[in-house]
Order: C-alpha cells, then sequence, then structure tokens
C-alpha cells in the first residue's frame, strides 16, 4: 500500500472501522494497566496483554509458561479488578504468548 494511501486513511474522519480497532487497543492497554498495577511488580511484569472477549471471558496473555502458572493464583482477583474498570467478567483464560513459547522451548533444546 502506498504511503500516501496509508496516510489518508489514518487521517480520515470517516473511517468508522479504523475508529474501532484504535479504540479497542486503549480499551485493552487501559485493561492490561489497571490488572498489572494490583499485581506483585514480578508478575506484572511478565503480564504482557488482557483482553475480554465477548462472551465475558477474561483473557490474559504472559510471557512463560512458568508465569502462566503463577497468575492463574491471582484469577479471583484480576477479575475483580477488571470488574471494577466497568468490564462485564464471567470467567478468566491464561495463555502464553507464542513468541514467548517459542523462544522457552528453544532454549530448553539447546
Amino acid at each position: 500500500m502506498p504511503i500516501n494511501k496509508l496516510e489518508s486513511l489514518l487521517k480520515s474522519h470517516e473511517n468508522k472501522s479504523l475508529d474501532k480497532i484504535i479504540q479497542r487497543a486503549k480499551d485493552m492497554d487501559s485493561l492490561t494497566t489497571a490488572l498489572q498495577a494490583g499485581l506483585p511488580q514480578d508478575l506484572a511484569a511478565n503480564l504482557v496483554a488482557a483482553n475480554v472477549r465477548d462472551d465475558g471471558d477474561l483473557v490474559l496473555v504472559c510471557s512463560s509458561p512458568a508465569w502462566a502458572s503463577r497468575l492463574r493464583f491471582e484469577t479471583e482477583q484480576l477479575i475483580e479488578i477488571a470488574r471494577g474498570t466497568g468490564v462485564t467478567v464471567n470467567s478468566c483464560s491464561v495463555m502464553v504468548a507464542r513468541h514467548a513459547a517459542a523462544e522457552t522451548q528453544e532454549a530448553d533444546s539447546t
């Protein structure tokens, strides 16, 4: 895509789809920041991202399987923090970032 076409797309006030994507990213960032603030520093540093699916599932993405295990112990507290931000949360899932999982596997095999 040519740069000038991309610039016009980004500057367009008519593009509602792009606005929705940008708002969703901001909401995810705010949620992640709020959740990190409620965790111990070492655990917060390994919470990569957070999102709430349409069905109310709070999805937490962390940096490694070890941190995922530790984060699972905090799910009740994190659900309450998320609810405090105004989102509706019914459950919580913890996932490992793919790139982090691949790096862990590579390190284990050497």
